[in-house]
């Protein structure tokens, strides 16, 4: 189930990542770690675009970035990016199997995921497969083979 180009892979949730720092990052959602903390104030976050969120909301420290249509504001610019492109009205990204139309890439692959088979999320504890990552996390709480599921995100 391992592929070439993405070789490192997590035992709690099956997913397969490219570089081993990547599943590191990864990990923390299993194992709780919050490793990016404020200097400002004692919160900690599992992410750096955690930190860097609450660092512009809670102490104002930071650049957002702007939609000059409806003030929106946002800490990453490509959040914006695409958040612009659903003001212009297009939906550029067509479903081959059913023609639903979608914003962005990202949105239709995710889609597209439903007219599949392939199954990519694997329960490293019992080996059953799914299509969506969700599944697996709600897998774990009915799986027999998990013990302290909460304990793992």
């Amino acid at each position: 189930m391992h592929s070439n180009r993405r070789p490192y892979y997590c035992p709690y949730c099956g997913k397969l990542f490219k570089t081993a720092s990547y599943l590191k990052h990864h990990s923390y959602v299993h194992n709780g770690a919050k490793p990016f903390s404020c200097r400002h104030c004692s919160e900690c976050f599992r992410w750096r675009i955690q930190l860097k969120s609450h660092l512009l909301k809670s102490h104002n420290k930071g650049t957002w970035f702007t939609c000059h249509i409806c003030q929106k504001k946002f800490s990453l610019k490509g959040n914006l990016k695409s958040h612009m492109e659903r003001h212009e009205g297009g939906k550029p990204y067509v479903c081959d199997e059913c023609q639903k139309c979608f914003c962005t890439s990202r949105e239709l692959r995710l889609h597209q995921v439903m007219h599949s088979d392939v199954k990519k999320f694997c329960c490293g504890f019992c080996d059953k497969d799914f299509k969506r990552p969700w599944q697996v996390k709600q897998h774990f709480r009915r799986c027999p083979y998990v013990v302290g599921f909460d304990d793992l995100l």
